[in-house]
């Protein structure tokens, strides 16, 4: 009779499979914190997960989180080798963190809320789990950023980018063109590279695709950086011979083959086509061995650094009341902040102007700007001696905030879903944010915006969001006010012409945006 045979498992391999106390207490924290981030946060990250999952651009980022469970698995032998604790100083970044959405929250910025919310739940991670800890995680947590809906800001820039490329590859082949902003003239008819064509969707994605890639498949610097670089130009690139294909189509097939066979190549085929030619130019470059460990939790074990910063540690449940206690304080102050509100008159008015008359408001094609959540709007024209026309569009808000954001999405002189398209940016003025619209494809319209708020006169966007933030950080409240000045520019130049002279009639401009809302 055969001796028995007795197997004996090392109890490092056990180990392998089962939790310390130390990690389950530890997890246990990570999984109260962030519950609790979540529930404060709720209507934000709703807010992202509608975006991720119905706009095109941010499509790719539903892939995200499960990029980062799997980043974590991949480190998760070695982590284990590391002794969870809590680590007070984490209260730095998560206030930090925390501080970000409230600037959004009291400048009506979305990207600032939802990035501070998104941060928050990284700084929660070295709060509750300690320094060692979170510098095995080091880059999950820094990958989270690509949780946050961005890049819509670079679409105009890429349109103007991708219309330079085709015209240049146009020319080349042969093809009679004239490039006017965003719109490319040809013999097959008008083209224009239009918002959803801008390829912004997937340079964003290829960015997020690129800096994996870099950290997963390179030890190099220099090669992550070239790859990097790489996921940049490639995709905007390519995107500009997909332009320039489809208008050379046109020339042999004519516009509607040609549009049609670009809506079915445009999308994700287009981007799997651009994936490709990256990996296949870049493989042969990987220089991380397959079996290399992600991190070595021994350096991170024995970093004199990290072990200085170690000692700072407190018990897990004053961890957790400071957490709860900046929350609690960050949501009292924009709840402060967001009811605050400058006096309004009960009425404006357009008021005469010197060498100009008040006429009937009558453009070619129907403009008229958007300011939703003002509680004053007006629109009318002007004529001067000469014959020149300008509208004037003026809108007067008690608050900035949601639902009341003069330089938000979609609000000011390109009406979303209307005959009007952006051209390019328009001849520079004083302060002010120019732009060339074109509707119709026929009639070209300048366009110059102000923003007025306390001492602030500027066009743009960012400095008025800084001019609320401050506003509201002191509790001091101030108007804010959106002026237009635009013009139908035919015969060319006109436009231009009739906004300056109409600028000299009304300045100094700040004191007439004044005077107009009653601020003084």
């Amino acid at each position: 009779m055969p001796p028995d045979v007795t197997a004996t498992v090392p109890g490092s391999q056990v180990g392998r499979h089962r939790l310390s106390p130390s990690w389950q207490r530890a997890l246990i924290r990570l999984g109260m914190a962030w519950a609790l981030l979540f529930v404060a946060f709720v209507s934000d990250w709703g807010a992202m997960t509608r975006q991720w999952w119905n706009i095109s651009t941010y499509n790719h980022i539903v892939l995200i989180p499960l990029i980062l469970v799997w980043l974590v698995w991949q480190r998760w032998p070695e982590l284990q080798k590391l002794e969870p604790n809590v680590w007070w100083l984490g209260l730095v970044p998560f206030a930090g963190a925390a501080f970000l959405w409230l600037l959004g929250a009291m400048s009506g910025l979305d990207l600032a809320r939802q990035a501070g919310a998104v941060a928050m739940l990284g700084a929660a991670v070295p709060l509750v789990l300690g320094v060692r800890v979170a510098a095995g995680l080091l880059f999950p947590l820094a990958y989270l950023v690509f949780l946050v809906p961005v890049g819509e800001e670079l679409v105009n820039l890429l349109q103007t980018v991708t219309a330079r490329i085709t015209i240049a590859l146009t020319h080349l082949s042969g093809i009679p063109a004239v490039i006017d902003g965003v719109f490319i003239n040809t013999p097959a008819g008008l083209f224009e590279v239009a918002e959803a064509c801008s390829g912004v969707k997937f340079l964003i994605a290829m960015i997020a695709f690129g800096i994996l890639a870099a950290h997963v498949c390179f030890l190099s610097w220099r090669r992550r950086v070239m790859m990097v670089a790489a996921c940049l130009a490639v995709p905007i690139l390519a995107n500009g011979i997909r332009a320039w294909g489809t208008i050379y189509a046109a020339q042999i097939f004519g516009v509607q083959v040609a549009a049609g066979f670009d809506h079915i190549v445009y999308g994700w085929i287009f981007f799997a086509v651009v994936l490709a030619l990256v990996i296949a130019g870049t493989w042969r470059f990987f220089d991380r061995p397959p079996d290399a460990e992600p991190i070595d939790a021994d350096a991170i074990g024995k970093s004199a650094l990290l072990g200085r910063l170690e000692a700072m540690a407190i018990s897990p449940a004053k961890a957790l009341a400071g957490l709860a206690i900046v929350l609690v304080a960050v949501r009292l102050w924009a709840v402060a902040a967001d009811t605050l509100e400058a006096p309004m008159p009960l009425r404006i008015d357009l008021p005469q102007v010197r060498g100009w008359t008040r006429i009937d408001y009558a453009p070619r094609i129907w403009w008229a700007p958007r300011a939703d959540g003002a509680e004053h709007r007006l629109l009318g024209s002007y004529r001067d001696n000469a014959g020149r026309v300008v509208d004037v569009f003026f809108a007067l808000y008690s608050r900035q905030g949601e639902g009341h954001e003069a330089g938000g999405f979609g609000q000011g002189a390109l009406m979303p879903e209307s005959p009007w398209a952006w051209q390019s940016p328009g001849p520079r003025f004083a302060a002010g944010k120019s732009e060339r619209l074109l509707g119709n494809g026929a009639v070209e319209r300048v366009a110059v915006t102000w923003y007025r708020n306390g001492s602030l006169l500027s066009g743009s966007n960012e400095r008025l969001k800084l001019a609320v933030i401050g506003d509201q950080l002191r509790f001091r409240p101030h108007s804010t006010i959106m002026l237009i000045l635009s013009a139908e520019d035919a015969p060319p130049g006109s436009a231009e012409q009739g906004i300056r002279h109409f600028l000299t009639s009304i300045r100094p401009l700040d004191m007439w945006m004044d005077r107009v809302a009653h601020v003084r």
